[in-house]
């Protein structure tokens, strides 16, 4: 009836007040469906999976209210949900909620909407997560690369450039892949990529910062430098893996895997400084001895990425909760395996002097390499910038709590 007047247990009069109108993302529902299944829809806002879980905070605890947003199909408010980044999918949450609703699985599913969101460009975004563009995500890569060398030719005769071969080396990979080509090409891509992931995280922050003043959240309690530094404290020395106690067992493989990579990256970075690098002292010979410091520290890194990648696929597999991860979780697995496995074989295909095997499965490689710096922006390696920006959010805010009761919670009600 026109005009009538209703009024909420302890709450004021809405005479006159139109009720808020739910616009349901029915693409985001069902994305949700295909991921956590039909019945995260069964929710029915007990709070179970709230008081499970070890890094939900006291004021506002996820992930009871994403459960709602998402049984309603509100995207906008996940993709603007700091909260969601700071859930780490230990799936205590899932294992102990009644309903069967799988909180953690539709955690998941909300963190890649967001990296979807915010991605440019958003169309190459949603290819990254579709099964079905598995053949294209793969062609990419080895397009890119087959393109570079065949414009090797026409550039090296117009700016006069020479092929990198040394007479020290028995069978150089230059002759095919000259250093100056790979390093323009992944250098090239890598500042692109770089770019696209600062603009995505950049408008990540900035609905952030909307969200929290359309509800008049709390003022920053903490600097933006102070937040971000904190943010960088907590992701890279793995701080809530540890507080977490069903996620524990997951630190290790993390670890193994972010400290493996950064392993390999410093031996790339040693590679393609080497013309200018002062701790090259000779000319720069490349494949690296076997026993050289550079090759050492490449075969420890590529080690500990493997074995991490191969402990978080064992966790997958006997989950508890039954939560088998999303297509982008496998394809990421895939991609690093695909990474390790082809390096050690272009290396002992080296020492044993198969051509032209060494070079094909070379190729393979660096097509492989390249394919996960394309993907960065798209696939769930873009979760360590975006919860390094939810985390430094939620840290000025005073939002992140490691320990139920503990001081960080009881900051927030001083």
């Amino acid at each position: 009836m026109a005009g009538a007047e209703t009024v909420l247990p302890g709450g004021p009069s809405t005479r006159g007040v139109r009720p808020p109108l739910v616009e349901p993302d029915l693409d985001f529902l069902r994305s949700l469906r295909r991921q956590a299944g039909p019945d995260f829809k069964k929710c029915f806002q007990c709070g179970t999976c709230s008081s499970t879980c070890d890094l939900s905070p006291a004021d506002h605890p996820f992930p009871r209210k994403e459960m709602a947003w998402a049984a309603w199909g509100l995207k906008d408010r996940l993709v603007r949900d700091a909260d969601v980044w700071l859930c780490h999918q230990c799936n205590d949450c899932t294992v102990s909620c009644p309903r069967g609703g799988r909180p953690g699985d539709v955690m998941a599913a909300a963190r890649e909407a967001t990296v979807i969101h915010y991605a440019l460009p958003r169309a190459l975004a949603r290819i990254a997560h579709e099964p079905h563009s598995l053949p294209l995500l793969l062609a990419i890569p080895f397009a890119l690369l087959a393109l570079a060398l065949a414009l090797r030719g026409p550039i090296e005769e117009g700016l006069g450039l020479a092929a990198v071969a040394g007479e020290r080396i028995v069978f150089p990979y230059s002759v095919f892949f000259p250093h100056w080509l790979l390093n323009g090409l992944f250098l090239t891509v890598t500042a692109f990529v770089l770019l696209v992931m600062l603009a995505g995280a950049l408008r990540f922050r900035a609905g952030l910062c909307a969200a929290e003043r359309e509800r008049n959240g709390p003022e920053p309690l903490r600097g933006r430098l102070a937040s971000l530094l904190a943010a960088l404290r907590i992701a890279f020395g793995h701080r809530d893996f540890g507080t977490c106690t069903a996620a524990r067992p997951r630190m290790l493989s993390h670890s193994l895997v972010l400290y493996g990579f950064l392993g390999l990256t410093i031996v790339t970075l040693f590679v393609i400084t080497a013309p200018v690098n002062p701790l090259v002292r000779e000319s720069f010979v490349y494949p690296f001895a076997f026993f050289s410091p550079m090759k050492l520290l490449a075969n420890a890194a590529g080690a500990a990425v493997f074995a991490g990648a191969l402990l978080m696929i064992v966790r997958r597999l006997t989950d508890r909760s039954g939560s088998r991860g999303a297509f982008s979780d496998w394809l990421l697995l895939g991609g690093i395996l695909l990474v390790v496995v082809t390096g050690f074989a272009t290396e002992l295909f080296h020492y044993l002097r198969l051509e032209p095997h060494r070079h094909v499965i070379y190729f393979v490689h660096l097509a492989c390499a390249l394919g996960l710096i394309v993907s960065l922006p798209y696939s769930k390696l873009a979760h360590v910038v975006y919860r390094i920006v939810a985390i430094a959010h939620a840290e000025r805010r005073g939002r992140t709590a490691p320990l139920k009761g503990g001081i960080a919670k009881e900051v927030r009600h001083v």
